[in-house]
């Protein structure tokens, strides 16, 4: 539960230290003194929205600490550890709000990001706002309402997840099946393509190859020609060689060696001068006997070149560019093929997750229909002792066609409402009052929070538009939670802050420069004079008084179990 509440710097609030206790708590006050800005600060602790508005003038920040007893809930005690967050059965968080804007949340200490401030928030404390009822004209709220009080969040989880699986499955499929027809154009064209190229069969390396093949095949009789003139000139000539004119200097210089041995490495380098040239020789006798005079090779090589060309051509490309093209129409084909084929098993898997939808669909209709009938009998039993007698709650559910449904089923919920005997049960936005919609609302409210596990409940001035004995009763509700966990209840009105076990009285103050909101918890006295105020107005007389000591006294005397 929570324990205390320390808040520096918001609106009119300087600073503010309150301590709470188990059970129900009224806070009271004039219009205007701040009490709802004391459920602000707590929902700005828990990790709501914050805005720098706020920030008191003159201040450069507002911080706001609330602390907590876990007490029994060893579910929000375990997810703290599990979080590393951890403070032997306190959780105490922190909010700072700068005037630049900038926001920081602390739990036990630690830094944590706004999420994981309402993560806890969420396990902590519920707000019941004055504007609730406002928003039960919305079908997502009625829908969540209910959803809430069955306690569908497994199945609302389940059919989220089936959605987002059916929903990928879904657009994965219809991308794939529309471009079908294009597909297959394309399929086609490159079938074609890819084995026109792969006919053709062209190489990296081939067409270097064959266009040094084509130049000599077609340069054939020069070459021979040239090679037969430079053995002759090289070796084979009857005289005036290289290599006789070579050999004839050598030994010249051998013969002068004797007279200077200098000569003698220019010797030797003209000997390896004819080893090189004999060698030569023979690589262009070898060479010579290699070049053929063969017609056909031509023709054949004039046909492969010109296939690559023209091949080439189609394609707008350099001819040695094709093999590149080969793979790369290859790769796009094999992905066409393997898309048709994952076509085909998408279109089983959609099947299946189509059914699993449909399922998780089925079971979320069933539990609401079960959840519709149990709330609205709830309900229609707390609008009867709430002054609407003979008043009927319904909840109608009905059942979508399959191709509407949403991550959030197939069901449209709407909530009705008949306010005399007899009368057909219309739509609740459209039938209800205002104050009858305010009494609607805290009637779903008290059933909701009774289905739920939460140890603070707040309810800041749900009970507008309400008064006389149905106030009353609304108190005693409200003291009735109270009896398993913890309850303040911001009011205006005197019935139902007569039932509370802790008063506090919330005051603003001004000395003409500055205003402030003081709090100040009330003793049994104290109380009188509150109840008074709020009964009497402006004027309290003796009998006011007594009034407000006979309200106490007799909630006094039912907590006591002493019968009037």
């Amino acid at each position: 539960m929570l324990v205390r509440l320390d808040i520096h710097s918001l609106a009119v609030i300087e600073a503010l230290e309150l301590e709470f206790s188990p059970g129900m708590t009224a806070l009271t006050g004039e219009t205007g003194a701040g009490k709802s800005i004391l459920v602000d600060a707590l929902a700005l602790a828990l990790g709501e929205r914050a805005d720098s508005q706020a920030i008191r003038s003159g201040a450069d920040r507002c911080t706001v600490t609330a602390a907590f007893d876990l007490g029994t809930r060893a579910d929000v005690a375990a997810w703290l550890v599990e979080q590393d967050l951890d403070a032997d059965g306190e959780c105490i968080l922190r909010r700072i709000v700068t005037t630049d804007g900038r926001s920081r949340g602390y739990i036990n200490g630690h830094s944590v990001p706004m999420q994981t401030l309402r993560a806890v928030g969420e396990r902590l404390v519920d707000i019941c706002g004055q504007q609730a009822h406002q928003s039960l004209r919305f079908r997502q709220v009625q829908r969540a309402m209910l959803d809430g009080f069955g306690g569908h969040e497994r199945l609302l989880q389940r059919m989220t997840d089936s959605h987002a699986n059916w929903q990928l499955l879904r657009d994965e499929f219809d991308g794939l099946n529309a471009a079908r027809q294009d597909r297959e154009a394309r399929r086609e064209l490159l079938t074609y393509q890819v084995a026109e190229l792969t006919t053709l069969g062209l190489t990296d390396e081939e067409l270097a190859e064959i266009e040094r093949d084509h130049a000599r095949a077609a340069n054939a009789g020069h070459i021979t020609t040239a090679l037969t003139d430079a053995i002759e000139r090289l070796y084979e000539a009857d005289s005036g060689t290289a290599h006789a004119a070579i050999a004839a200097a050598r030994r010249d210089l051998v013969e002068l060696q004797a007279f200077d041995d200098e000569l003698a490495p220019l010797a030797e380098m003209l000997g390896e001068a004819e080893i090189l040239i004999t060698e030569t020789t023979q690589a262009l006798r070898r060479h010579a006997e290699r070049i053929e005079h063969d017609p056909g090779l031509l023709r054949r090589l004039d046909q492969r070149l010109a296939d690559i060309h023209e091949l080439a051509r189609k394609h707008r490309i350099a001819p040695d560019e094709l093999p590149d093209l080969t793979t790369r129409l290859g790769a796009e084909l094999a992905t066409l093929e393997a898309t048709d084929g994952r076509l085909d098993a998408l279109e089983s898997e959609l099947a299946a997750a189509t059914q699993a939808l449909q399922k998780a669909a089925t079971a979320l209709t069933r539990a609401r229909g079960k959840a519709a009938q149990a709330l609205a009998a709830q309900v229609t039993g707390h609008l009867q002792e709430l002054g609407m007698t003979g008043g009927r709650f319904e909840v109608g559910c009905t059942t979508n066609s399959p191709d509407q449904i949403t991550p959030d089923g197939v069901d449209r919920i709407e909530f009705r409402v008949a306010i005399n005997p007899g009368q057909a049960a219309g739509p609740l936005a459209k039938v209800a009052s205002g104050g009858e919609l305010s009494r609607i609302s805290l009637a779903l409210q008290v059933v909701a929070i009774a289905n739920n596990a939460i140890p603070t409940l707040i309810f800041d001035e749900v009970d507008a538009g309400i008064g006389g004995g149905v106030a009353e009763i609304v108190g005693m509700r409200l003291r009735e939670l109270a009896g398993e966990r913890q309850v303040l209840c911001v009011t205006h009105l005197p019935q139902v802050a007569s039932q509370a076990d802790a008063h506090l009285r919330v005051v603003k103050l001004s000395d003409g420069q500055s205003t402030q909101t003081t709090v100040t918890r009330l003793t049994q006295d104290e109380r009188v004079e509150e109840i008074a105020r709020m009964l009497g107005g402006i004027k309290i007389t003796a009998r006011t008084r007594d009034h407000a000591t006979e309200m106490l006294g007799a909630v006094h005397k039912k907590k006591s179990g002493i019968k009037r």
